[in-house]
């Protein structure tokens, strides 16, 4: 029996476009683990309880602003420069279906430095259930469907100038497959830093020399090489593995 061989469905063109402009990083991954008792205990007292993924979201926009070095873009082909943005955008992935194909489809949080987690919340939902078809958010996604491939292909590079990349791509990306049995995995979102979010699931570890149950979060981190070094990198990932660990900051109802 022969395969069936059809073409590469329209809606994934964005993906393509994608992967070709990151072709030019140098990723390199670092992975850590975070015990979530005080975050989980935090989500179950709350009226409006947030995802585990919007308490990652929240907190990456408050440590990327700790670390302005890191909350960078590069640019250029022989003469490289570098942009350090006074704000964090951060780039979320979503897994949906768009006209009948299963997509990744990414969308910018814009400021996360200074949003509640109730706003982010408020934003992830909407993101994750509302038809993405109609989203304005992901209009650029859909605009490369329809144009010619060579087309898209420069519309995508011109999206991604040094100077307004961060509202299309994000200065800090963060992706989750947290829904499923998965641990650790590494990704580059096209960001000089990319956090990766895993499953929380029970582990034992040693507290006070024993031996005790705790929800515990895997984290991953791949950071582009030629943006910032592993020590940078390693601040950041630590930073935020304090900042989820430690009982989070109470949400405020505004932005």
């Amino acid at each position: 029996m022969s395969p069936a061989i059809t073409a590469l469905p329209r809606q994934r063109r964005h993906t393509l476009h994608f992967l070709a402009s990151v072709r030019a990083a140098s990723p390199v991954h670092l992975d850590a683990e975070v015990d979530v008792t005080e975050l989980m205990a935090h989500r179950a007292s709350a009226e409006r309880p947030a995802s585990v993924l919007t308490y990652v979201v929240h907190a990456a926009g408050r440590v990327m602003a700790r670390h302005p070095d890191a909350n960078s873009g590069i640019g250029g082909l022989i003469r490289h420069r570098v942009a350090r943005y006074p704000f964090v955008d951060v780039k979320l992935t979503l897994d949906r279906e768009l006209g009948g194909t299963r997509v990744v489809l990414s969308a910018v949080l814009q400021d996360a430095d200074r949003a509640s987690r109730s706003f982010l919340q408020h934003r992830i939902t909407r993101l994750a259930g509302a038809n993405p078809a109609r989203l304005p958010d992901f209009a650029g996604a859909r605009a490369l469907q329809r144009v010619p491939f060579p087309l898209g292909r420069l519309v995508f590079l011109a999206a991604g100038r040094l100077s307004g990349r961060h509202r299309h791509l994000g200065t800090v990306a963060v992706t989750s497959l947290g829904h499923r049995r998965v641990g650790r995995f590494f990704s580059s979102g096209g960001t000089a830093i990319t956090i990766g979010v895993g499953r929380v699931e029970q582990r034992a570890v040693v507290r006070d020399g024993g031996i005790v149950a705790r929800p515990v979060l895997p984290l991953s981190l791949t950071f582009d090489h030629r943006v910032l070094d592993g020590a940078l990198a390693a601040d950041v990932l630590d930073d935020l593995v304090e900042t989820l660990r430690n009982t989070p900051e109470p949400s405020d109802a505004a932005r």
